[in-house]
Formats: C-alpha cells, sequence, structure tokens
C-alpha cells in the first residue's frame, strides 16, 4: 500500500508536533515541511525543526516556495533563487531528509495566455535553466539530498511543463541527485496519456505530489486515481504520496479521508 504525507500548512495544530500527531491518527506517514515564503526562513526554523526532529516528527522532504526560481528572466533573481534553494536542500539534508521540491519558475510567464512573448530566446533560457539546474544538482549531492524538478501546467510555467520535458533536462544534467517530483493536478492538464507518461519517465520519478483535477484533495475531482496509482505502482515508485492540494468541505474532515481513499484506488 503506498505512503501518505501531508504538506505542513494543511495540518491542524499550533507546532509541528501537534501537526505530526493529527497526522499520524489521520493514517500519514509523514509531513512534508513548506520552505518559504521566501529568504532562508526555511534556515532560521532549523531549531524548531531540530525539536521536531527529535520528537519523532517524519519529515523526509520540502516543497520550496520562494519568490522566483532558478529559471527566472533576471540574472539577479535566479542568483537569488539558486542560493536559496541550495539553502533548503542542506537544511533538508541536516534534517536527514531526502530531498527538496521546486519548479523551474512559477507565475512569470504563461505561453498558454495570449498575447504575449517571453523576455529572452529559446536557445537563451535552456542554456540558463541547464546551468541552474546542474548547479543546484552537484550541491544536492554533495548534500547526499535530491532537487525534484517539478513540471508545472502551462499557466503557472513556460519552461517545463511535461515529464517528458524534465526528461530530457535531467538526461542532460547527468545527475542522479535530480529526479522529477511528478504532480498529479498539473499532469492532468498536460498529459494527454498521464499513465503513459508516467510509464515513460519511471527512472526519472522521486516525488509525487497528489491533488484531484480542480486541485482539491484526492476524490473531489475526476482524476482517474485507479489508472494514476496503477502507472506510479507500475513505474516501480515506492516513496510518499504527497497531499499538496486546497481542501473543499470540512478541512479535518477532508484530510481524514486521503490516505484512506488513495488505499482504496491503489488496491
Amino acid at each position: 500500500m503506498p505512503r501518505t504525507a501531508c504538506q505542513e500548512q494543511l495540518l491542524p495544530g499550533e507546532n509541528l508536533q501537534q501537526k505530526w500527531e493529527f497526522a499520524q491518527d489521520a493514517g500519514y506517514d509523514a509531513i512534508e515541511l513548506r520552505g518559504g515564503p521566501g529568504g532562508f526562513r526555511f534556515r532560521d526554523r532549523l531549531p524548531e525543526l531540530r525539536r521536531a526532529l527529535a520528537d519523532g516528527v517524519v519529515m523526509p522532504t520540502v516543497c520550496a516556495q520562494i519568490p522566483q526560481f532558478s529559471g527566472a528572466f533576471e540574472e539577479e533573481q535566479r542568483r537569488d533563487a539558486i542560493v536559496q534553494l541550495k539553502s533548503q536542500l542542506s537544511v533538508i539534508a541536516e534534517l536527514g531528509g531526502l530531498g527538496a521540491q521546486a519548479p523551474a519558475s512559477y507565475g512569470m510567464f504563461s505561453r498558454g495566455l495570449p498575447h504575449f512573448e517571453p523576455a529572452r530566446p529559446a536557445d537563451e533560457e535552456r542554456e540558463e535553466l541547464l546551468a541552474g539546474v546542474t548547479e543546484l544538482g552537484e550541491h544536492a549531492k554533495r548534500e547526499g539530498v535530491v532537487l525534484f524538478l517539478e513540471p508545472l501546467n502551462r499557466y503557472e510555467d513556460h519552461l517545463v511543463n511535461r515529464l517528458g520535458q524534465a526528461v530530457e533536462l535531467i538526461r542532460t544534467v547527468g545527475m542522479d541527485s535530480v529526479r522529477i517530483g511528478i504532480d498529479s493536478f498539473h499532469m492532468n492538464i498536460e498529459e494527454s496519456d498521464p499513465a503513459a507518461a508516467i510509464l515513460a519517465a519511471a527512472p526519472y520519478i522521486g516525488h509525487a505530489h497528489v491533488s484531484d483535477s480542480n486541485r482539491c484533495q484526492p476524490g473531489a475531482g475526476h482524476l482517474d486515481w485507479p489508472v494514476w496509482l496503477g502507472a506510479l505502482d507500475a513505474a516501480g515508485y515506492d516513496g510518499h504520496l504527497t497531499v499538496a492540494c486546497r481542501l473543499s468541505g470540512d478541512p479535518a474532515q477532508a484530510l481524514r479521508s486521503i490516505p484512506a481513499f488513495l488505499h482504496r484506488a491503489a488496491a
């Protein structure tokens, strides 16, 4: 049966220990941390995170939350994003975790909306993206963790939208310290056959976020979960299914419904 995790901001509780108590009771196996909202606030949380770790809170991953990412148009923003992401990779390494999930960019430009042109040519974008991901992959390798590159849908990111694009990029980078962090919501928009995309990218998948077609909790939309989870199982994925979504209805009830729903869908 799949292991489940939940992002920390969704869980009730005043601190990570209380959130972990709720998570365990609801059937989750881990908490995913949020590395934001920017600056070095994640690093500044280290005393809190060390206490939580000592109290048995399982925190294998962090989802980066910063103002810009390594694919930003401006050089100063790119450098700042890389420095911040390196810091988050180092923090999760200190906690004994697995890695950090981050997209190439977020919200700065969309090819899915009309009447706009990107601020740089495609070949320059690729060079800068490769340089940034390579630098982050090298840092992750030194720290013993993984950068999980997340393809986002066309309305949120114009650089990496589909799993195949992420695979091509990771092959070029050529490091095991860079893998794909897939997300069922974004795949529902971008992949013509999500199950086939998972199987084609199988060797490169390192982490998985789950939310339904409407960005709410699994079971609240129309995504074909038995097929999606079946493909992930066939791909040999043995990591967490991490809840990264909005919650419809009563939040606590919605959170409690997810592990059981995913277990049934995967059966």
